[in-house]
């Protein structure tokens, strides 16, 4: 848990990004409209949490889930929040299959190209190199003997 009540915000950069996005380029926000707005949207954060806990719990679950924030919303009365998130969701949830299946390609490539039989002129090199260290490593042995 949180130790000051300051660690439960928002981080500022985050809170300006979002606020710049939010409004036109002619717009400024002041520090103080800054602040503000980043402790309500701590406050939002923490309040659509709280509610969907409780979704949660009464589920007798310990996992927060989608639904359970979707409900704490309609709960909230911010159902008008609820069709653009579950689309951004869905959206989340297609680039990140994406990327498994993505990463799986990747995986599977290395693996196919690692058990491909080397080349013959490769193997010829790399067992004449073999061969040249052994003869080396017998004259070495020679040498400390003497």
């Amino acid at each position: 848990m949180a130790e000051k009540p300051e660690d439960l915000n928002l981080p500022n950069a985050v809170i300006s990004r979002l606020a710049k996005e939010a409004l036109p380029e002619n717009v400024n926000i002041s520090k103080e409209a800054r602040t503000a707005i980043g402790k309500a949207a701590s406050v939002f954060v923490l309040y659509a949490t709280s509610c969907a806990n409780n979704f949660a719990q009464k589920q007798k679950r310990k996992t927060l889930t989608a639904p359970d924030v979707f409900e704490a919303l309609e709960e909230m009365e911010f159902e008008q929040f609820i069709k653009p998130l579950k689309e951004s969701l869905e959206l989340f949830r297609k680039e990140q299959k994406g990327k498994k299946e993505a990463a799986a390609e990747t995986k599977r490539k290395k693996s196919d190209t690692a058990s491909e039989p080397e080349p013959e002129s490769k193997r010829q090199k790399t067992e004449s190199e073999t061969k040249e260290k052994s003869k080396e490593n017998e004259k070495n042995e020679d040498n400390e003997e003497t």
